[in-house]
């Protein structure tokens, strides 16, 4: 019996601090005990479950399948945001806000950035930033060559120099094609002093903030003349790609697919972006599953963007019939 009475102040004290919202001090002086004892009784309320934890997910949030995905795929964070159509242009739009939403809170001071020029989902985030009145970032790099077709080398030279603008930051852009014609082209480029300079910093990125493109190049990718050509890409399919980051190949186990095209880009490879210690990858449309569900098995994804859709197929213990929602 003298257990129900001590369970009955232990229930009186939490009912007074969470749901009349008095303060501990306050408590111990009504009941006449010490502040102590108050703090012990509140913990206690949790061990004995008489005070229970909720978490109300937020509408046009998905706790659950971020849940899913960090689960599945060994993400230590996952953000998945309301699209109401499965449409690239409205994916990309909604992932490039949570981006920037994201960027913006857990930034760190002295962060070196690097990123993949080649993303229009990545152009979709630095377009949602704002201005960060005291500068945080170091450097903004570029991960991947960024000259090729003129019109679309000027939009992904912009998202460079504007990130490290908006982010205090000194912009590092990487003067050279993505694709090389020749790993001897290849090998001249490299000669060039800041093409060098961006690259030495690559070890030295803390964030990557990169895209997940399938085997067929995307529409600014193919636009700006970085691309392999018809049979090269038919050549990587047969050799089981699914997808690449940074024109960087992986299979559909997440094992990086090895070729003679990597003696010709231009820029990080899986091996390197591995290394670092934060890798945010934002992807999502129904053409790019596969791709991103690869990209999740190579382990050098630590956060995934994604929208809603996108998430439900990748959860789905039947990828072949995703949820219906």
């Amino acid at each position: 019996m003298a257990r129900v009475h001590e369970l009955r102040l232990i229930a009186r004290v939490a009912q007074m601090y969470h749901v009349e919202g008095q303060r501990q001090g306050d408590i111990a002086q009504h009941l006449r005990i010490s502040q102590a004892t108050v703090s012990r009784m509140l913990k206690k309320a949790q061990a004995e479950e008489i005070v229970r934890t909720t978490v109300v997910s937020p509408s046009g949030t998905y706790a659950d399948l971020e849940t899913g995905l960090r689960q599945q795929f060994g993400l230590s964070e996952a953000v998945v945001v309301e699209c109401t159509e499965d449409r690239d242009g409205a994916i990309m739009a909604r992932i490039g806000e949570a981006a920037a939403h994201f960027v913006e809170a857990t930034l760190q001071t002295d962060e070196i950035i690097g990123v993949s020029s080649w993303s229009e989902t990545i152009f979709q985030m630095v377009q949602n930033i704002h201005p960060m009145k005291s500068g945080k970032a170091k450097y903004v790099v570029q991960m991947l060559g960024g000259m090729g077709n003129p019109t679309v080398q000027m939009h992904a030279n912009q998202l460079v120099t504007r990130l490290a603008k908006l982010t205090g930051a000194e912009p590092h852009v990487l003067s050279a094609p993505g694709v090389a014609q020749s790993r001897e082209a290849k090998l001249v480029l490299l000669g060039d002093t800041f093409v060098r300079e961006t690259m030495d910093l690559f070890s030295r990125i803390t964030l990557a903030i990169v895209g997940i493109g399938a085997v067929e190049p995307s529409g600014m990718l193919a636009r700006s003349g970085n691309v392999f050509s018809p049979r090269e890409l038919a050549d990587l399919t047969a050799s089981g790609a699914v997808g690449d980051m940074s024109l960087r190949f992986f299979d559909a186990e997440g094992a990086y697919v090895k070729s003679p095209l990597d003696d010709r880009v231009i820029g990080t490879t899986l091996e390197e972006l591995s290394a670092v210690d934060r890798v945010m990858a934002l992807a999502g449309g129904k053409a790019k599953t596969e791709a991103i569900r690869g990209a999740l098995k190579t382990g050098i994804i630590d956060l995934l963007m994604t929208d809603k859709f996108t998430a439900e197929r990748l959860v789905s213990p039947n990828p072949a019939a995703p949820p219906v929602t």
